[in-house]
């Protein structure tokens, strides 16, 4: 198990340093930061030395072996627009994303392991016809028109919640309800697929057999086995709910790393958005070890492989 952890942080580190690289050099492809930053009647000796103050005018390879050497020694660089170190201003919104996308994971989790389960109990029957219907709905609408429509009717309309911002509980429900029900449609469908499968396991007929109460059949032998499939989807969809964090965050007005990422992608904020790039990537990396490692608990046949 030691050789399989250290094999697992080993590609991490591979994966990070991957994403490092492509990150820093897509960052320019997005244009020159001095003709943002600079007014437009500056003059060519300002530009050139905006560029040689910031380290623009070295060679992009040099550029990139200071970035790594900096990062290396968790420094991000400066902002250019904020001109405080990048790695404090993404850390000031970490707090808020992470509770946005961990409170839509939570509630996606909580509501789609039951359906899924009460859809494949009944399989076949109207409970399980339109679980199934409202699920593929739930996947098929786009995140921001739901966000849209959740502030017209429950702010605009009704005045139940808040439109935007981040304060007390009412502020986090829609933003992540609307996260939340593209997650839990998935989640839902794969759920009631692997129970089906599992229930027609022969070691299920075998303890429905013994006796066992239906519940127990369920809970022990059948929901156990069928976690496997399910938490591996859910820590691959932790990164996908970081990136759709950041066009609920824009919607809303959420106080996260996406809202601010995006708004550093406009102003050409290079810093910024590699450092939020770079923070968030290794987050979704850290969890899909954490996934690996829990697949030993769920199955020990899995750590004897290792």
């Amino acid at each position: 198990m030691t050789g399989f952890v250290i094999q697992r942080l080993l590609l991490a580190v591979l994966v990070v340093f991957g994403v490092s690289i492509v990150t820093f050099f897509l960052t320019f492809l997005s244009g020159d930061p001095a003709a943002l930053m600079l007014s437009a009647d500056a003059s060519a000796e300002q530009v050139a030395q905006f560029r040689h103050d910031w380290g623009f005018d070295d060679p992009i390879i040099v550029q990139y072996g200071r970035f790594l050497g900096r990062a290396l020694q968790g420094d991000m660089g400066m902002s250019l627009r904020h001109g405080t170190p990048a790695l404090p201003l993404i850390a000031d919104r970490l707090p808020a994303t992470f509770q946005l996308t961990l409170t839509a994971m939570a509630m996606a989790i909580f509501a789609a392991i039951p359906l899924g389960v009460i859809s494949a109990t009944h399989r076949g029957s109207a409970i399980d016809l339109v679980t199934m219907t409202v699920a593929l709905v739930g996947q098929a609408i786009p995140a921001f028109w739901l966000a849209i429509m959740g502030i017209l009717f429950f702010s605009v309309s009704l005045g139940w919640l808040p439109t935007s911002g981040r304060g007390t509980l009412l502020h986090v429900i829609m933003p992540a309800s609307v996260l939340a029900i593209g997650l839990t449609a998935l989640l839902t469908r794969l759920t009631r697929s692997t129970m089906l499968e599992v229930l027609s396991e022969d070691y299920v007929r075998t303890a429905r057999a013994k006796g066992l109460r239906a519940w127990a059949v369920l809970s022990r032998h059948a929901l156990r086995n069928a976690l496997i499939p399910l938490v591996t989807v859910i820590g691959l969809q932790f990164g996908y709910i970081l990136g759709g964090a950041v066009v609920i965050e824009t919607v809303f007005t959420w106080p996260g790393v996406g809202l601010f990422t995006i708004q550093a992608i406009t102003n050409r904020d290079y810093p910024v958005v590699q450092a939020a790039v770079l923070i968030l990537s290794t987050a979704v990396v850290l969890i899909n070890l954490l996934v690996d490692l829990l697949y030993g608990l769920l199955d020990p046949r899995i750590r004897v492989r290792a």
